[in-house]
């Protein structure tokens, strides 16, 4: 598995979590880096992007202001810092490395180097 989700967990709405995204065997430098989300009986959706080159950082509109992604290369991890959660959010987060191709709105189809993902659950 080239990249390996971890700090998911369950906790109360209006909680925070950080989700980590870690480069195993595998140099997330190059890369954009997406964070998707999959609710039972949804279609994976796109949360945020960073990109390799810049830094520049994208936002799914319900969770803007909300989450902030962002890459630490020395550590080869991204991190998405979920903030205000609601039971909204609760879904199998992944993350994924962008090859080549848009980079908002992301395509799942374009994206490779999946990780197995981490779950989150809001709840009280």
């Amino acid at each position: 598995v080239p990249v390996v989700e971890s700090g998911g967990g369950l906790v109360q709405p209006g909680g925070s979590l950080r989700l980590s995204c870690a480069g195993s065997g595998f140099t997330l430098d190059y890369y954009a880096i997406g964070w998707f989300r999959q609710a039972p009986g949804k279609e994976r959706e796109g949360v945020s992007c960073i990109t390799s080159s810049d830094g520049s950082t994208y936002y799914a509109d319900s969770v803007k202001g909300r989450f902030t992604i962002s890459r630490d290369n020395a550590k080869n991890t991204v991190y998405l810092q979920m903030n205000s959660l609601k039971p909204e959010d609760t879904a199998v987060y992944y993350c994924a490395a962008l090859p080549s191709g848009s980079i908002w709105p992301p395509d799942t189809a374009e994206y490779d180097y999946w990780g197995q993902g981490t779950q989150v659950t809001v709840s009280s």
